[in-house]
């Protein structure tokens, strides 16, 4: 009798008990699933391709950092060729970044596999915003502003080049402009994924989906959508691309299809910037950016380095001082709002997760 008084109390209080356990579970599962090694992912801040970007938190550390990774799923393409391939880009990206130690290319803190079979790399976070974004959201931008921006990012590419790497998809949305310490307009390369070495890179190769042509048809080099071999002269060409994108706000070719945007790039005589936009080009930085444009190799100039000197060498940036930068940067970007939280162009930072 006294169990059958008791029974619905017992029934009710293992159901909560079981209850509770699976909720608990739910959390446990939830926080292992928000953590990469040391570090708890706290803010999706990007998601295209393959990949997410994470704002993420050391547990010991109070530095900040961005988590790129790739889940299992996107990868499950059904071909099990396919999804290794991908995972060898990724895991590529990682090493070659790693090589290098401009401080003008973004700098790797960690990279493994999560239990899952996630492969993350940990990189800072930066405070800023991709070049693409940059003119999209306010327009072309001085001729000097846009030298000041091709120094920096050559900087970036001339060791890389001098390592053996060749990035292979330079574009506006692979280079950030920061806030870096106490700089302003700081430049930062991302994504090293399709890099190509020249030298043996633990069992280098071509790693393309299907034989197929890696880079971004807007920005990508004559011999590249031809499908030759490339080396560090694609890279030249492409910082042309990013020079006129500055500068005008529109692509060398604006083409219906990826294969015409392709072709235009291997067959066309692209129209000087001066043409197509309002602002000031001084003479010698159109020169420059139509020699990065040339169709043959031979004719780019022959180096990332030679396209500092000539800029050096003109006086072409020295104009956009880092008091007008720093003025630029309050005007449009503040770092705080006045209730001290992160303004909304904040939210832009390290929003870049493509693979």
């Amino acid at each position: 009798m006294l169990f059958l008084v008791s029974f619905p109390n017992l029934l009710a209080a293992g159901i909560v008990i079981v209850l509770f356990r699976a909720m608990y579970n739910l959390r446990s599962d939830a926080s292992k699933a928000h953590e990469m090694g040391s570090y708890k992912l706290t803010e999706l801040l990007g998601r295209g391709g393959m990949g997410e970007v994470w704002r993420a938190e050391h547990r010991f550390l109070a530095r900040p950092a961005a988590i790129k990774l790739i889940q299992p799923d996107a990868l499950g393409c059904g071909d099990p060729r396919e999804t290794a391939i991908i995972k060898q880009r990724f895991e590529r990206e990682a090493q070659a970044t790693a090589l290098l130690s401009s401080p003008h290319t973004i700098q790797l803190y960690d990279f493994g596999v999560a239990e899952d079979g996630t492969f993350y790399y940990v990189m800072e976070l930066l405070h800023g915003l991709d070049l693409k974004t940059l003119v999209e959201r306010y327009g072309p931008v001085p001729a000097e502003r846009a030298a000041h921006t091709l120094y920096q990012l050559c900087q970036s590419l001339e060791e890389a080049h001098k390592s053996g790497l060749v990035h292979r998809d330079i574009k506006p949305a692979n280079i950030y402009t920061c806030r870096y310490g106490t700089e302003y307009d700081f430049i930062k390369v991302l994504d090293f994924g399709i890099v190509k070495s020249n030298r043996k890179l633990s069992q280098q190769a071509e790693l393309t989906i299907a034989d197929g042509t890696s880079g971004t048809p807007g920005f990508m080099s004559p011999e590249m959508a031809l499908g030759m071999d490339v080396d560090a002269r694609a890279d030249i060409y492409a910082v042309g691309c990013v020079g006129y994108w500055l500068l005008t706000g529109k692509l060398v070719f604006e083409e219906d299809t990826f294969i015409a945007t392709m072709l235009a790039h291997a067959n066309k005589t692209p129209t000087v910037p001066s043409l197509r936009t309002e602002i000031e080009i001084p003479r010698q930085l159109e020169e420059l950016i139509m020699r990065c444009l040339e169709k043959q190799p031979q004719d780019r100039p022959s180096s990332a380095g030679e396209i500092r000197r000539t800029l050096t060498a003109h006086s072409l940036a020295e104009s956009w001082t880092p008091d007008r930068a720093e003025t630029w940067w309050k005007l449009h970007m503040p770092e705080k709002t006045p209730t001290g939280t992160a303004n909304s162009a904040e939210a832009a930072v390290q929003a870049h997760a493509e693979v």
